[in-house]
């Protein structure tokens, strides 16, 4: 049974984890690849990587920290591409010649006392050579050493770590691979230039040993073709640590074969640290011993020209990795400090921490004064932490362990929201009192600034006081070129992109009077698309009529279609062929085909009107209508107003070949579907199901067949003695309600103006009880694939449908949902143009955009296929 040994003293940060594995607590994570001035773990020490001679009767202890076994096989004696052996016994140099002992020594087979160039050569030969060039000499042979030493350790991670991991699995199957690649990244790739670089180093050792001419050709041709792969690697490593760490200390099966590796003769007690480590070390101390035999090597020596051209090559590669190596330190921080943030119950916050383009921007200790309730002033130390698409304002909690946990104070703000107040204040005293009589209170001077959320200037406002004002000009600093590279982000990876359909043609005067005069249409009220042939049309409804834009025109111009005063909403049955439109008149229903051939005047306006079908009783007062599918129904529902009641009727469409025309007073295109049900009078939408409908009020969403009795949703049943529940129920009584999405197969979210939260399909509350807050107060949403669109006057907010994450953001004036559906989402806002005492009103849709990689792939395949159809006809 191999000898076992207590795991080795590693230390391990507290919160040390990998994106896919969040830790309950953090720490610091300053030790990753520092300079020589802040280096504990002796990575720039060479007597670190030296490998201490090996001895079998070496004392070990046969305690683990697990019962868990691997029977790690003795790799000691495995062949690799240089012949290596686990020191036998030492090899007397009095008893080999010259050439036996060199090749002892590159197989290292020799004593560690004996591995110097000075007890491989002749006292005599010394003295000849002279004191220059046997340091010269002396430190070649170092290299070659070094070299040699350098390989071995590579080869034993792969043939020690690497293989017994795959070996014995002590990781999740579906984990291991991808582990194994983060952990150990390209080293391999290092190995395999190392590897071809020592083998020419023996060879002219063997060749020209003990007066070595020269190596530095060689070291230069394996400069310049591995310097791409050291890059790649000094990067990544503090990811390949800090995932490494992780699992040692989260997997006591992990640990245990790390630790019995660690006993293994190649390994000699060494943590996988410093092997991982190695390479990052390797290209600094390989400058400094060339710096050495540059010193030593004469002018006369062909070395002398080559070595300021590796000393550069090397140099370079140190630099250059430097930037990749903070950035890898920075994720390791930040993925501390997403382990470590604790979030106010209830609320859902997708801020996307675990995307693989999360940066953590800066952080520090910020000040706030609070009022008490005495009236006096506290001070709060808070931590800042800026991300590259929020601002988190936390308060750090140390906790007996010692580990820090930041709780989040205020909710984090998106960039696109962040807006920046003054940097100049005067600086303001802090006292700190002194409980002894004999001294003084001691003032502190800080140094005032502000950010706010720019929808909620008054509520959502900051004043954070730096130490001192550099430190105050440092964030106006780093907030600035993150608002900046945010903005420049969200333009160029727009989810949804803002296209002008008609702009300048709607006009309403800037102050509201008796008339809108025949200059003014008015503002845009609501939209329906349609075609019809195979050209396409936006039907757009305006307090003076209805318009209707022919979007193939080459000056689209909307032209008027219907003098019908303040349409409320119009509604398009493409398979049906008729336009649907309420205004102050009622619920009336046009051919859609008359209505494209009079905006295209191939049809007498009085063709369009003789196709009218007059859908609600002449005396009737509908209040409401909305068009939908149900199964495979499509259904017409409209509300009525009377004296204390309000009614929701419901049709069903008819399709054009069933149609019988009796007059033109009843409507033959739609047919009665149930009696009129009496619903709440505050009815504002209604949400259309597979086989409900969601009828929106101020007290809920009432659910219902449109044949059956109604309940209100969400259901906040049980809620006595469930705080999150109850906490959601009182969010959700203080709210509007606006519609309700499907999710999935098993949940709906239902939309707030303020909130969101997530039901089962019996209308329970999901999540256990949690909520979504939107940044800014919404009037209306439209639901779009697999995203939700929340529309204010001032912003619109688009985000994920599953877990509410804010994706994008589009700032305008006087913005308005005006149609939305599966197809196309279109928004009113206020243009730029217009005189003085007049106001544009343009129409927006938003278009959903593709990615480019994807489009790009779909340009080359269809230049493919037209360049295969070009030569088809030549028979080639």
């Amino acid at each position: 049974m191999h000898a076992t040994r207590p795991h080795p003293s590693v230390a391990i940060p507290t919160g040390a984890a990998p994106p896919t594995n969040p830790s309950p607590v953090a720490d610091g994570w300053d030790f990753l690849v520092t300079p020589p001035e802040r280096d504990p773990l002796g990575l720039w020490s060479d007597h670190h990587h030296r490998q201490p001679a090996f001895t079998p009767a070496s004392p070990v202890s046969t305690s683990r920290p697990h019962d868990i076994s691997f029977p790690i096989p003795d790799l000691s004696l495995t062949p690799t591409s240089l012949p290596e052996q686990a020191f036998p016994e030492q090899v007397s140099k009095n008893l080999l010649d010259e050439e036996s002992r060199l090749r002892h020594f590159q197989e290292g087979r020799l004593a560690e006392a004996d591995e110097e160039w000075y007890k491989l050569v002749p006292e005599e030969a010394q003295e000849v050579l002279g004191r220059e060039e046997v340091l010269r000499q002396s430190v070649i042979f170092e290299i070659i050493k070094s070299e040699r030493e350098y390989v071995r350790d590579l080869q034993s991670v792969q043939l020690v770590f690497i293989q017994n991991l795959r070996d014995y699995s002590p990781i999740n199957a579906k984990r291991q691979e991808g582990f194994i690649t983060e952990v150990f990244w390209n080293l391999d790739e290092i190995l395999r230039y190392h590897q071809q670089m020592l083998t020419e180093l023996f060879a002219r050792q063997m060749e020209q040993h003990p007066l070595i001419q020269g190596v530095a050709d060689i070291v230069l041709a394996a400069s310049v073709e591995f310097g791409a792969a050291y890059e790649k690697y000094i990067k990544h490593y503090p990811l390949s640590e800090a995932m490494h760490r992780t699992e040692l200390r989260k997997n006591p099966a992990y640990q245990s074969l790390v630790s019995q590796c660690s006993d293994n003769p190649r390994i000699r007690r060494r943590d996988l640290v410093t092997f991982l480590s190695r390479p990052v070390t390797r290209l600094p101390r390989l400058s400094l011993l060339l710096q050495t035999v540059d010193k030593h090597t004469g002018p006369d020596l062909d070395d002398k020209k080559d070595l300021p051209l590796i000393l550069e090559l090397l140099n370079k590669y140190i630099k250059s990795s430097q930037p990749g190596i903070e950035a890898a330190e920075s994720k390791v921080k930040f993925w501390a400090l997403c382990e470590s943030l604790v979030y106010q119950k209830g609320e859902i916050i997708d801020m996307d921490l675990y995307d693989s383009s999360r940066t953590l921007l800066h952080a520090g200790a910020l000040f706030r004064r609070y009022r008490s309730k005495d009236m006096s002033h506290t001070w709060a130390e808070l931590h800042i932490a800026l991300l590259d698409n929020y601002l988190l304002i936390l308060r750090p909690d140390e906790r007996p362990n010692g580990s820090i946990r930041y709780g989040v104070v205020s909710r984090p703000i998106p960039l696109e929201y962040l807006q920046l107040g003054a940097f100049d204040g005067h600086s303001e005293d802090r006292k700190k009192e002194f409980s002894l009589p004999s001294f003084r209170s001691k003032k502190n001077e800080m140094f005032p600034f502000k950010v706010y959320h720019a929808s909620s200037p008054s509520t959502r406002a900051y004043t954070f006081f730096a130490r001192d004002a550099e430190e105050r000009n440092t964030w106006k600093a780093k907030l600035l070129d993150a608002l900046a590279m945010r903005k420049v982000g969200q333009d160029a990876n727009k989810l949804f992109a803002p296209i002008t359909v008609c702009g300048g043609f709607f006009k309403a005067p800037s102050l509201a009077g008796p008339s809108l005069g025949s200059r003014f249409t008015g503002k845009i009220t609501c939209v329906a698309p349609f075609s019809s042939g195979r050209e396409n049309f936006i039907a757009i409804g305006c307090p003076s009529g209805v318009y209707v834009l022919h979007r193939h025109d080459s000056d689209p111009k909307p032209k008027k279609v219907l003098q019908l005063p303040n349409p409320k909403s119009l509604h398009v049955l493409q398979d049906y062929k008729r336009f649907v439109i309420l205004f102050d008149g009622g619920l009336h229903a046009y051919s859609l085909d008359l209505l494209a051939r009079v905006a295209l005047q191939r049809s007498a306006p009085q063709s369009l009107d003789a196709s009218l079908e007059r859908i609600s009783a002449p005396d009737a007062v509908v209040t409401f209508a909305k068009v939908g599918k149900i199964g495979q129904r499509t259904m017409v529902f409209y509300t009525t107003k009377s004296f204390l009641q309000v009614y929701l009727h419901v049709l069903t469409a008819t399709h054009p070949s069933e149609i019988n025309l009796k007059n033109n007073h009843v409507s033959s295109s739609f047919r009665v579907f149930g009696d009129p049900v009496s619903i709440s009078r505050d009815v504002h939408d209604i949400t259309t199901l597979h086989k409900h409908i969601g009828v929106c009020t101020e007290r809920g969403i009432q659910m219902a067949d449109p044949t059956k009795s109604v309940i209100t949703y969400p259901l906040f049943v049980g809620a006595d003695g469930n705080l999150p529940m109850q906490n959601l129920q009182s969010r959700c009584s203080a709210a509007k309600p606006l519609g309700l999405v499907k999710c999935d197969e098993s949940q709906l979210i239902v939309v707030f103006n303020d909130v969101g939260c997530y039901l089962n399909k019996d209308g329970t509350p999901a999540r256990s009880s949690g909520y979504l807050r939107w940044e800014t107060r919404a009037d209306s949403f439209a639901h779009h694939g697999t995203h939700l669109i929340l529309i204010s006057s001032s912003y619109i907010e688009i985000r994920t449908l599953n877990t509410g994450k804010l994706v994008q953001v589009l700032e305008g004036t006087d913005m308005r949902l005006v149609h939305a559906s599966e197809r196309s989402v279109m928004i009113s806002m206020k243009g730029d143009g217009g005189r003085t005492n007049e106001t544009e009103c343009n129409l927006v849709e938003l278009v959903e955009t593709a990615v480019l990689a994807e489009q790009q792939a779909q340009i080359r395949s269809s230049n493919a296929r037209s360049t295969q159809g070009i030569w088809d006809e030549w028979d080639m």
